[in-house]
């Protein structure tokens, strides 16, 4: 039909509606984070400032000045938040935890500095601080949480990018970034030259192949192109790059590096930038590393249990009641360097349980199947109603933060396993060895009884080999929400 625009102009005709309606969008997105930033500040400053006064009583009200306050604390956040890349960047959630994580800790270290040397406060209470600290970390990472939310709900302020390449690595892509929260892209379509994954084909249109790139970038104005063809090779690759970069903001491209951690990888280029060297670290090998985690963990799990004790106490007297016989229910399992220990956990199944799953292994085959590849049941008869609940929720394994305060277990690390799941693991069993197992960890957080063995064992030995402080907040973070949703629990 004459006169009938390409398909990519039909499909770029909504994004340039989108452009207008976010023309101004590089202001209005950093002003709102801005808003947010300042009032989850001043939430840190009343609530540590109240709780300080509240437990301190014999030294006098604190006292600090309303310019303080309401200037000097913020204007201290706003600057590193900026200088950690938290207003013009987009970034994966868990990297914007780590970037609030680090921001919040230098501005407590400049706002201890302020007080003394401008004296804005009678005094500087270390409690204050201390509660600043805390407090200023979760209401960022909350507001932020709550603000991104926000935006991807409605749509807001998000950047329109091109995708070059529609195999496996794409599908998975679209899929990572559509569920992270920090990453707010509007995929515009596709181009390949192959036939395309069907995932990708039915959510984006195909503009065309990748000699069309140049055409449809000048056609569409769009900024950002993601090459998402692992499978390209080295010149094909370097000529798309070199083609396209002088038209677009950024290019981002995959290289072919197979499976190989890269969490933790460094890039650095040598020869005047014609080589390219990458350089892995293993962060548990480094003794202080393993005395950063073990000390965050002991810190944390020691609050946190002084909290909720009458919470654990209400729970055993549940436990107790509903199936009678020991509250605690005790299991060896394999820790740090391959030692054993007993790990603890609220009785879930009545007090006979081996001797019932010995009867059911033996007299159902399925079951014993079952029982053989995952070591779990998914109906399994053993377990009593309130251990139903219990696993559910996964509140059963509550009491596991006395294996953390006896150094047995971490907060953060691979899942416990037993002896018989050793051979499971095969060669990767010395990256479980080399740390603590923990109460949740990736496992825990991506699903956890919906993900088979093999897998489960890739995300405790990418665990061990990418650790990172802000890594573990984050597996903390998500723990909460997959506890809320019982996602794959039984």
């Amino acid at each position: 039909m004459a006169g009938k625009k390409p398909d990519y102009i039909q499909q770029y005709d909504a994004v340039k509606k989108l452009k207008k309606t976010h023309k101004y969008a590089y202001l209005f997105a950093p002003l709102l984070l801005f808003l947010a930033d300042y009032a989850a500040v001043l939430c840190a400053e009343g609530l540590s400032f109240s709780l300080r006064n509240y437990f301190i009583r014999n030294h006098g009200v604190l006292y600090i000045s309303k310019f303080h306050f309401y200037v000097i604390a913020p204007v201290i956040y706003f600057v590193y938040l900026h200088l950690c890349d938290l207003y013009t960047h987009q970034m994966q959630f868990w990297r914007i935890i780590a970037g609030i994580f680090k921001a919040n800790l230098y501005a407590i270290l400049t706002g201890i500095f302020v007080m003394y040397a401008v004296q804005t406060a009678a005094t500087t209470s270390r409690l204050y601080m201390g509660l600043l600290w805390i407090f200023g970390f979760f209401f960022i990472v909350l507001f932020r949480f709550i603000f991104k939310k926000i935006f991807a709900r409605l749509h807001l302020f998000e950047e329109p990018v091109l995708l070059m390449g529609a195999g496996l690595t794409a599908e998975v892509l679209l899929k990572h970034i559509r569920s992270d929260i920090g990453l707010n892209y509007r995929f515009i379509g596709y181009l390949e030259d192959n036939t395309p994954n069907a995932v990708v084909a039915a959510q984006l249109p195909h503009l065309g192949k990748f000699a069309d790139a140049v055409k449809v970038i000048r056609q569409t104005g769009v900024r950002k192109v993601l090459v998402m063809a692992p499978g390209l090779d080295q010149k094909h690759l370097q000529d798309i790059v070199y083609e396209i970069q002088p038209l677009v903001n950024s290019v981002a491209f995959i290289p072919d590096l197979g499976s190989m951690p890269l969490s933790n990888m460094e890039m650095e280029c040598l020869i005047d930038g014609h080589v390219m060297m990458f350089n892995m670290r293993n962060n548990l090998r480094s003794r202080f590393n393993r005395v950063l985690k073990f000390v965050f963990d002991w810190c944390l799990t020691l609050v946190g249990t002084l909290c909720i004790s009458p919470f654990l106490l209400l729970i055993g007297l549940w436990v107790y009641r509903d199936s009678p016989g020991p509250v605690i229910f005790k299991h060896r399992r394999v820790g740090k360097d391959g030692k054993e220990f007993y790990c603890y956990k609220f009785r879930s199944m009545c007090v006979d349980a081996e001797v019932k799953l010995k009867d059911l292994l033996e007299k159902d085959p399925e079951a014993k199947a079952e029982w053989e590849k995952d070591f779990k049941l998914k109906n399994d008869p053993r377990i009593t109603k309130s251990g139903a609940f219990l696993r559910k929720t996964s509140l059963d394994e509550l009491p596991q933060i006395f294996n953390v305060l006896k150094g047995e277990m971490s907060l953060v690390g691979p899942r416990p396993i037993i002896q018989e799941e050793v051979p499971r693991y095969g060669k990767y069993i010395e990256d479980y060895y080399m740390v603590r197992p923990g109460i949740t960890g990736m496992w825990q957080t991506s699903g956890r009884s919906d993900i088979d063995y093999d897998e489960r064992v890739q995300m405790d030995t990418w665990y061990v080999r990418n650790w990172s402080i802000w890594f573990d907040i984050v597996l903390l973070w998500r723990t909460f929400s997959v506890v809320l949703n019982k996602k794959g629990a039984y």
